[in-house]
């Protein structure tokens, strides 16, 4: 009995802490089509947050390249590829990494936020965060 109670209760607190949190799997949705487009799975690592891309939601695009990439992303896969990285907690937000755009091939200065605790609010941004576009992410369950 005393080890379902406390298996009950570690449940609970883990799932509060992974609710509060951005890691988990996130459905991305496409900024002109308003369809779901790609699954990306933010995790920590050196206390830092990172993502990639885990699936591809858009028919026929499932094998699609970053032709549009530079440098050693050129042409690689948007499947696995890493999109986001470098984000360090600050206060409610997380800030100080980078956002790929593996359509545009471009690089940006990311920050994002919970709204909430299944919807993630990502932020890419050239300079200042007033220059740039959010994005509401959707955790995945």
């Amino acid at each position: 009995m005393k080890k379902s109670i406390l298996f009950g209760l570690f449940f609970m607190l883990t799932s509060i802490m992974f609710a509060q949190s951005p890691i988990g799997t996130w459905k991305t949705i496409d900024d002109e089509t308003k369809q779901p487009k790609s699954y990306v799975e933010i995790f920590e690592k050196d206390g830092k947050l990172y993502g990639k891309v885990t699936k591809i939601l858009t028919k026929g695009k499932e094998d699609a390249k970053c032709t549009e990439c530079s440098g050693a992303l050129k042409n690689k896969p948007i499947l696995g590829m890493q999109i986001l990285y470098g984000l360090k907690k600050d206060g409610n937000e997380w800030s100080g990494g980078k956002i790929l755009d593996p359509n545009k091939g471009k690089e940006y200065k990311a920050k994002m936020s919970l709204n909430g605790n299944d919807k993630l609010d990502v932020r890419g941004y050239i300079g200042i965060s007033l220059v740039g576009r959010t994005q509401t992410w959707h955790r995945v369950k």
